[in-house]
C-alpha cells in the first residue's frame, strides 16, 4: 500500500541500527566468499525448529495489545470476542477530566501454549472538549515501556529473560462508524504512534452502517490515511508461503477492518454463533459478507503474532534504543564523527562521561565553596551587628543603672541629712525639756 513499509524495507532500513561492522567493505568482500555445501549425511540441525517450538511451548508467549477508542466504542467486547473468553475488564465512563490508560494482564492457554496477554484500554479518550493532547498519554505509555527494557538491557547484570515486557506489539485502533470521515483526533492520534507501534485501524460497530455506505466509508478513510501519510501496519508478504501471502494480501485490501463484536449466541438457520439478533434480521460475527472479523481474527493471532511481536522489536524498539543511545552519546560508524566528538565504543563514552562528569563535579565543588564563603560571611556579618545591638543594648543598660545608682545615692544622701537634722532636733528638745524640768524644780523648792 502507498505511504507504508513492506517488512523487507523496515529490515533493510534498520540494518545499521542492529548491528554495527568496523569494516563494511571487508565484510562485503567476504560475504562474496561464502560457498553453498551440500551435505554428505544427517547432521541434526534440522531439527532447531523443533528445539524453538519447545522452547515456546515452555516459556509461552507474552502479547500485548493497546486498544485506542472513544468510551462505548466497544473496545472491552471485541477483545472478548477476539480470545472467545469473558476477560471481565474495568467498565469505562464519560465523566474523566484527562485521558489515562487502564492495563489488565490475563494467563491465556489453548493446548499446550500459554499466552500471556496484557490489554491496555484508553478511558475518556475523546470526552474532552479540547482534543488536541489527547494522544500525549499514550505516547508516554508507549515510551516508557521501551524505556523500561532499554534500562534493563543496558544494565550490568541482564535478566531479559526475566523481564516483564509490556511494549504494545499491537495498536486496534476503533473508527466510529459515522460513515462520513475520520475525525481530526483519528489522525492527530495515529500519525504521534505510527512510529512507535504496529496501528490496525478497525471501524468498530460496522453493524450499524449500510454495505454500501461502509464501502465508501473505508475508501475515505484509506484515502485520508495516504494523504496524512499515517503508517498503519501491513500484513507482511512471504515468498515461501503462498497460503499466507494470499490472505495476507486480502487482509490488506480490507482495511480499515470493519468489525462487530458480540458475547452474545445467535442461531442462524441450523448454526449456532456469535453476533447480533435485530428486528430486521440477524447479524453473525463469523459471516464474512457480515463483517471483517473473522479476517482480523485469523490475521492477528493464527498467521501474523509473531510478527507483530518482531516487528516491534526489530523496528520500534530498535528505532526508540537508537534513539536513546544517541543521546547518551553512541554512534554507529557509518554516522560517528570523532573529530566532533562522537564515540564507538563503551570504552569512549565511559572515558567522556566521566571526564564530564568530574568537570561538573570540579564546578559543583568550586560553586559549593563559594556559596559557603557567601554564608560564612552573611553569617559573620549578621553575628557582628547581633553583637553591636548586644553592646548597644549593654551601653544603655549600664548608663540607666548608673543613673540609677546615682539617684540612689542622691536620694540616701538627702535621707542622712534629714535623719540628722531630726536628731539634732530631737537633741534640741530633749535638753530644752531637761532645762525646764530642772527651772520647775528649782522653784518649787524656793
Amino acid at each position: 500500500m502507498p505511504g507504508t513499509s513492506s517488512p523487507n524495507d523496515i529490515n533493510q532500513n534498520f540494518t545499521r541500527i542492529i548491528t554495527s561492522e568496523p569494516n563494511t567493505k571487508q565484510n562485503a568482500s567476504s560475504l562474496k566468499e561464502i560457498k553453498n555445501v551440500k551435505l554428505k549425511g544427517y547432521v541434526g540441525f534440522e531439527r532447531i525448529a523443533d528445539q524453538y517450538v519447545s522452547k515456546m511451548v515452555r516459556d509461552g508467549i507474552s502479547f500485548n495489545i493497546l486498544c485506542i477508542g472513544e468510551t462505548g466504542i466497544g473496545k472491552s467486547t471485541l477483545i472478548d470476542t477476539l480470545f472467545n473468553t469473558n476477560l471481565n475488564t474495568t467498565s469505562m465512563d464519560h465523566c474523566s477530566d484527562k485521558v489515562s490508560l487502564v492495563s489488565n494482564t490475563f494467563e491465556l492457554k489453548e493446548k499446550n501454549i500459554n499466552l500471556k496477554l496484557t490489554v491496555i484500554e484508553t478511558s475518556g479518550y475523546g470526552d474532552q472538549i479540547n482534543k488536541a493532547n489527547s494522544h500525549e498519554e499514550i505516547l508516554k505509555y508507549i515510551n516508557e515501556q521501551y524505556e523500561n527494557y532499554v534500562q534493563e538491557e543496558l544494565g550490568l547484570k541482564r535478566q531479559i529473560k526475566q523481564i516483564n515486557d509490556k511494549r504494545v506489539h499491537l495498536c486496534l485502533y476503533f473508527i466510529c462508524p459515522t460513515g462520513h470521515s475520520l475525525k481530526a483526533i483519528d489522525l492527530n492520534t495515529m500519525k504521534a504512534l505510527d512510529s512507535k507501534v504496529n496501528i490496525v485501524p478497525i471501524i468498530a460497530k460496522a453493524d450499524t452502517i449500510c454495505k454500501n455506505e461502509l464501502i465508501d466509508f473505508k475508501k475515505r478513510i484509506m484515502d485520508e490515511i495516504f494523504k496524512n501519510e499515517v503508517n498503519i501496519y501491513q500484513f507482511p508478504i512471504n515468498e515461501n508461503e503462498p497460503s499466507v501471502n494470499n490472505q495476507n494480501l486480502i487482509t490488506n485490501s480490507l482495511y480499515p477492518l470493519a468489525v462487530i463484536g458480540s458475547s452474545q449466541m445467535v442461531k442462524v438457520g441450523n448454526k449456532v454463533s456469535k453476533g447480533r439478533q435485530y428486528e430486521w434480521g440477524t447479524v453473525s460475527i463469523e459471516n464474512e459478507m457480515h463483517c471483517d472479523f473473522v479476517k482480523l481474527r485469523e490475521s492477528l493471532l493464527s498467521t501474523n503474532l509473531f510478527d507483530l511481536i518482531e516487528l516491534t522489536h526489530i523496528k520500534h524498539y530498535q528505532m526508540y534504543r537508537a534513539n536513546r543511545l544517541r543521546e547518551i552519546g553512541f554512534f554507529d560508524d557509518l554516522e560517528a564523527d570523532t573529530d566532533q566528538g562522537d564515540f564507538r565504543t563503551i570504552k569512549d563514552v565511559y572515558i567522556a562521561k566521566k571526564s564530564e562528569l568530574d568537570e561538573v563535579i570540579q564546578r559543583n565543588e568550586i560553586q559549593i565553596k563559594e556559596e559557603f564563603v557567601k554564608k560564612v560571611k552573611a553569617k559573620e556579618q549578621e553575628i557582628k551587628e547581633i553583637e553591636k545591638e548586644l553592646n548597644g543594648k549593654f551601653n544603655q543598660w549600664k548608663s540607666e543603672q548608673n543613673e540609677w545608682r546615682d539617684r540612689i545615692e542622691f536620694k540616701r544622701r538627702e535621707l542622712d541629712d534629714q535623719i540628722r537634722e531630726f536628731n539634732e532636733r530631737k537633741f534640741s528638745l530633749d535638753k530644752l525639756k531637761l532645762s525646764t524640768l530642772s527651772s520647775n524644780k528649782y522653784s518649787k523648792k524656793k
